[in-house]
């Protein structure tokens, strides 16, 4: 029966790291869509987001299958427990990628692009924290999991960079006011995933520990039902 159990959660490992790799996709398909304006791609990618939200779906089934099936206690009931909230996080990251390119099909035909070498940037840097997390919660790595949370500043110094220069440009031209509005949406979004990124990290050290923002096992589980 262990055995057979030990079999089911390496497939919830896999489905995790396929649930990964569509994001991290999902992430540069948005990001190519905007620096070349490209239309097709950006539908492509709002499309591309069913993807994810199927592998999420097939993902919980599993989870709920261990759960019932199986009755795990202890560090796997943690362990299981945990990915179904991860999952969620991947899902919004997902989401949050199509709705940059949801702007991408709104920007105007030749929109000023010269100011975007910050976002893509922050793309990269969000990138890294959401592949981390994955990995962090498929090797049970504590340690890359705190990493992921401590880097989550980069990302935030990276948006404030973005959000000064932005505001600084709508001053020198107002005429590409609601072009730089969307652009800042844009960054505002990255910086939302690399919270999600966080999200995930945090319920990787859960799933070691039992313990979640600096509460015990009993009172994580109770947070888990309530964020």
């Amino acid at each position: 029966m262990r055995t057979r159990f030990d079999i089911q959660l390496e497939t919830l490992n896999n489905e995790i790291i396929e649930m990964g790799a569509l994001v991290e996709q999902a992430m540069s398909n948005a990001v190519d869509a905007l620096l070349h304006q490209s239309i097709d791609l950006a539908q492509k990618n709002i499309d591309f987001d069913k993807d994810i939200d199927q592998k999420m779906k097939e993902i919980e089934s599993l989870c709920l299958k261990l759960l019932l099936s199986q009755q795990p206690v202890a560090r796997d009931l943690r362990l299981i427990s945990a990915a179904l909230k991860m999952v969620s996080d991947l899902e919004r990251i997902g989401d949050q990628c199509a709705d940059i390119s949801e702007i991408v099909l709104t920007l105007p035909p030749g929109a000023d692009t010269n100011h975007l070498n910050l976002i893509p940037r922050m793309a990269s840097a969000t990138k890294k924290m959401v592949s981390e997390s994955v990995d962090a919660f498929v090797n049970r790595d504590m340690a890359l999991a705190r990493s992921v949370c401590d880097y989550d500043d980069v990302v935030d110094n990276l948006f404030n960079e973005v959000r000064r220069d932005l505001i600084s440009k709508i001053r020198d031209n107002l005429e590409d006011g609601e072009c730089i509005i969307d652009l800042l949406m844009i960054a505002k979004y990255f910086e939302r995933i690399g919270d999600h990124s966080v999200n995930v990290a945090k319920w990787v050290i859960f799933s070691i520990t039992g313990i979640r923002n600096g509460v015990g096992y009993l009172a994580s589980f109770d947070d888990m039902k309530d964020k």
